[in-house]
């Protein structure tokens, strides 16, 4: 019998978010009554702690008995204990430097290691996350960086607010201008980012309506890579050959700056792509777009006037083209940037009771079928004081020799 534990979350920061609500560990019982669950007691999380309790769950200081330990962010190596299985986001797969200790504790105290990021289908497609989340709130910032920018509607903070109902009701309220914005991404963040369009009633246009025509009221176009990526060469084949062959591609999304007012960025960027917009791109005189709101939140990548990544607390600043450095958001000269890199945190009992409902679908299932769909093997980064097989390619970062 599989006995899983809740685990406070540490990381400053503070994330109010949990892997399950109350009514999600209900659910989970109700499919799996064998499986067993202790929470541990947190001051922070978004469901306080006599919310599981009245739900029938027990609650505790100390969780060491539990043999399965489901967190959100990184666990701080002082507080990991040996010898368990860990499921949380590690933020290592890609090498990064500020955790190659937390990667090398996990391996000395014989943790078993899931990483949320990997836990993928046979497709290699992610089966959970906090996307849709990211681009919900990260589209509502968009507009309220357009409000602060032109002084001419208030939004809330998203943090003030109870959920996406909420969020939606505010946006509402706003007098949208006559403004066209392209939104890039069609996987979870992009269909996030789209809710909140749709639910405030905007129309969407085509490509060739968008590109072409002038509009009295406040319009969207979701566009996907092949129409702002263009083969070199002048052919055209369709998306899996830009996905095996990113470099043999050139950005076209100047053709949707020039006649863009927001762009709100909710892409994956693959290796090898093309940047959206260079630097130089964005110091033309044809590069229209006043407010970025950059979901996707790669710095210095391939939207270029994300320099630096913002906080919740201070989410919006200005880029000068020309000079190409951080200057007052309210600069006539400035393009507003929205980067806030950890976006679902502002929402975050619906991204808790969504994120639940994904782990209970895709991930506990295998606990209990023997893994027969390979989810847990895939996702499994580290094994017996090594890393697996499929996670090899960490060995030189673990050691510090990259």
């Amino acid at each position: 019998m599989t006995k899983f534990g809740i685990i406070k979350e540490r990381k400053n920061p503070p994330d109010r978010r949990v892997v399950f609500s109350p009514n999600g560990l209900k659910n989970v019982k109700s499919k799996y009554p064998e499986a067993t669950f202790v929470v541990e007691s947190s001051n922070i999380r978004v469901f306080k702690d006599a919310l599981y309790k009245d739900a029938g769950f027990t609650v505790s200081e100390n969780i060491s008995d539990a043999d399965v330990l489901l967190g959100v962010k990184e666990v701080p190596i002082s507080n990991l204990i040996a010898n368990k299985k860990y499921f949380f986001f590690s933020h290592t797969i890609k090498k990064q430097p500020y955790n190659r200790d937390l990667l090398r504790a996990i391996l000395d105290n014989n943790i078993e290691l899931y990483d949320h990021e990997v836990i993928v289908g046979a497709n290699g497609f992610r089966l959970i996350g906090f996307g849709r989340y990211a681009g919900i709130v990260g589209a509502y910032n968009g507009f309220r960086a357009w409000g602060l920018k032109y002084n001419t509607f208030t939004l809330p903070k998203v943090e003030t607010l109870d959920d996406q109902k909420a969020l939606e009701q505010e946006l509402s309220k706003v007098a949208l201008p006559g403004m066209k914005i392209v939104l890039t991404g069609n996987g979870k963040v992009g269909s996030g980012a789209k809710e909140v369009l749709d639910a405030i009633n905007m129309r969407e246009v085509s490509v060739q309506e968008y590109l072409n025509n002038t509009f009295d009221e406040a319009v969207y176009v979701q566009i996907d890579v092949l129409d702002y990526n263009k083969r070199k060469d002048g052919t055209v084949k369709d998306k899996n050959d830009f996905y095996n062959n990113p470099q043999a591609y050139e950005s076209d999304f100047m053709r949707f700056a020039k006649v863009s007012d927001m762009y709100i960025a909710g892409h994956f960027f693959g290796d090898g792509a093309p940047f959206i917009y260079t630097r130089n791109d964005a110091a033309s005189d044809h590069f229209n777009i006043k407010v970025v709101a950059d979901v996707s939140c790669d710095i210095d990548g391939p939207v270029a006037s994300t320099i630096r990544a913002s906080t919740i607390s201070e989410p919006i600043y200005g880029y000068n083209p020309i000079t190409e450095t951080e200057i007052d958001y309210k600069d006539s000269k400035a393009i507003v940037v929205m980067a806030v890199d950890n976006l679902p945190c502002e929402l975050p009992k619906d991204a808790s009771e969504g994120f639940g409902e994904m782990f209970l679908e895709y991930v506990i299932p295998a606990f209990f079928n023997g893994d027969q769909d390979g989810v847990l093997e895939r996702a499994r980064m580290t094994k017996n004081g090594k890393l697996t097989e499929r996670f090899s390619y960490l060995q030189g970062y673990v050691d510090g020799k990259e």
